[in-house]
């Protein structure tokens, strides 16, 4: 199997990636492949169920939609 060598990653980037392997309980190795496969992989989002997935979730809400009409209803009230 290929290996790889990242060098110079920068100490915020290192500390992140370090604390999600311990939060996911990975080797940092295997955070990083986790990581490069979910961000390389194609995802191929089936539009319809993906739509239907959100109008359930809308309803589950059980709030009014956010149009234009709203949302500047919602700023105006906002202000003094």
């Amino acid at each position: 199997m290929p290996a790889v060598t990242v060098k110079n990653i920068p100490d915020k980037l290192y500390k992140k990636l370090k604390d999600s392997a311990a939060n996911h309980r990975r080797s940092i190795n295997s955070e990083i492949i986790y990581c490069m496969e979910s961000m390389l992989e194609s995802r191929n989002i089936d539009v319809d169920r993906f739509l239907t997935e959100i109008e359930q979730l809308q309803a589950s809400i059980k709030a009014p939609p956010l149009t234009e009409a709203f949302l500047k209803k919602a700023k105006e009230a906002g202000r003094p």
